[in-house]
């Protein structure tokens, strides 16, 4: 089979240049890349030049239209059978494209997804941060899961659909703001069959300290408002777990203050979640710093998904009243 990998870029080189090194490194080689340049102003047309020798490589310059719209242009002018997507802080493990092609071959999918994972070379909070993400116990713990909850929804960072898919659905609606989950949802919706190739994981190294993350996060829970604008029924339980986490602190605050016996008890809620992050942390990653590095990543991250979740909720109170 055919593939043809689609990666949107903006300003950000040094990624490409990692990205396109690790996509050389593949046992299975039936693949072209189209990187799709969206108006940047560090552009990498250099950097995909020095490739054009080892791989089967396509570079297209653009106006800026946001990161959904960049990788329509790229299906609309890719080859293959099949249309991945990677984002571009992504490192590709050489297994990849053969542990896909094997899956499919047995087990046809329509749109698939896989899992991200810790490089070894990441740094102590990138590798926090990817544990974060990940993890079972913030909201990272439905991301590239075995056992996920309902139909499998991919995320762009990693994901492949086949030509019919893009075809039949017009690929992505929105942008921005959850662009990834709107598109995955309407895969479901016009019957497609998705999965999870549990050993088709990237290495993905996300942000680089707190500040960044914080930013992507908060993006993140204004989102999957976002989202709600179109299906409201997607909107889940789970997804409200950090606003409770947000707004919970100050009021078990409030009952440490004026109250005693056991409700005062409660303060210790925080303190104990810290310390299962920590635990688990440290269980995952086998080293002390990350695990107190994990910790931390994980209270800005619920913190972080909650204030951007409650602010673009506000946003649709105030221009309904």
């Amino acid at each position: 089979m055919y593939y043809s990998v689609i990666v949107p870029v903006f300003n950000r080189p040094d990624e490409i240049d990692e990205l396109l090194n690790s996509l050389t490194k593949q046992t299975y080689k039936n693949f072209e890349v189209l990187i799709i340049e969206d108006g940047s102003d560090m552009r990498c047309d250099h950097v995909v030049e020095q490739y054009s020798d080892t791989l089967n490589i396509r570079y297209y310059y653009k106006q800026n239209s946001g990161q959904g719209f960049s990788r329509n242009f790229g299906f609309e002018k890719a080859n293959g059978e099949f249309l991945v997507v990677f984002d571009s802080d992504c490192l590709i493990p050489p297994h990849y494209f053969e542990t896909v092609n094997r899956a499919l071959t047995f087990h046809r999918l329509d749109a698939w997804g896989g899992p991200d994972r810790s490089h070894p070379s990441f740094t102590p909070i990138q590798k926090a941060i990817s544990y974060s993400m990940t993890s079972f116990f913030t909201t990272g713990g439905i991301r590239g899961k075995k056992n996920h909850v309902g139909s499998f929804h991919p995320r762009s960072f990693n994901m492949g659909i086949s030509k019919e898919v893009y075809e039949k659905t017009g690929g992505y609606k929105i942008t921005r703001m959850g662009e990834d989950i709107e598109f995955s949802i309407r895969i479901i919706q016009n019957g497609f069959k998705t999965g999870l190739i549990e050993d088709a994981y990237v290495y993905h190294k996300r942000r680089t300290d707190f500040k960044q993350f914080y930013k992507q996060l908060k993006f993140f829970g204004r989102a999957r408002i976002n989202i709600a604008r179109f299906y409201p029924t997607e909107l889940k339980l789970v997804h409200l777990f950090p606003v409770f986490f947000l707004i919970g602190f100050p009021l078990f605050i409030l009952f440490a203050i004026f109250t005693s016996g056991y409700l005062s008890n409660l303060i210790f809620i925080y303190p104990a979640y810290a310390l299962i992050l920590f635990m688990n942390a440290y269980r995952s990653e086998k080293n002390l710093n990350v695990a107190g590095l994990g910790m931390i990543a994980g209270f800005v991250q619920l913190t972080a998904y909650g204030v951007g979740f409650l602010s673009e909720l506000w946003s649709d109170i105030k221009k309904s009243t």
